[in-house]
């Protein structure tokens, strides 16, 4: 099973050394997510990381940092969203309901499926699917290797997402809280929870 990272939404002091510090932890999969913001900020902070790490990272928008940085890939972040003109590369992309699910696991390398517990980082994001659909999206093949399970998902939950033949997981709020960025300096917790994530998906 796959294990992703989602950034937080916003950028904030410490976040370079700390995502260093997953990537030293073995972190394969990035995702930068940074909502509404200007790209200079995304350059600043991919030019404080190491350049071994930039083919472990996918960009949810200015698409221009993957080629001029050599990073993984792109990510759409709904499954209407057309990929850019000419692009050629890695591919993913968010379906919100598992109708999306059949059509865009032929265009894209993996699929996010969202929401399917509470958001643990925007308290907006509230459960769209029941385990009665993905059980039974679960049984039609719906649910496989390819898709990823995004929205509330934690440590307590991974093993129920494995069981449902998840390929991966998506992990923001969930470890995202282990850290303040106002009060911390101190992120072994943040660390310690990111190596409990990594053997709950192995």
């Amino acid at each position: 099973m796959k294990l992703i990272i989602l950034t937080r939404a916003t950028f904030f002091v410490e976040e370079d050394k700390i995502l260093t510090s997953l990537f030293e932890e073995g972190m394969e999969n990035l995702h930068l997510y940074k909502p509404g913001s200007e790209p200079i900020y995304s350059e600043r902070l991919l030019t404080l990381l190491s350049e071994d790490y930039y083919k472990k990272i996918t960009v949810h928008d200015h698409f221009y940092l993957k080629e001029e940085y050599g990073l993984h890939g792109i990510h759409l972040d709904a499954a209407d969203i057309e990929k850019p003109e000419g692009y050629k590369g890695h591919i993913s992309c968010t379906c919100h309901c598992i109708d999306e699910l059949h059509d865009s696991k032929k265009r894209n390398d993996y699929v996010f499926l969202k929401t399917i517990f509470d958001s643990n980082s925007n308290p907006d994001d509230k459960q769209t699917l029941d385990m009665e659909s993905l059980r039974n999206a679960s049984k039609k093949g719906l649910i496989d290797k390819h898709v990823y399970a995004m929205g509330g998902i934690c440590l307590d939950n991974i093993k129920e997402m494995k069981d449902l033949g998840f390929g991966g997981v998506v992990i923001c709020g969930d470890i995202w809280n282990k850290f303040s960025i106002h009060h911390g300096q101190d992120f072994k917790e943040l660390i310690t929870h990111f190596q409990k994530l990594q053997k709950a998906v192995s």
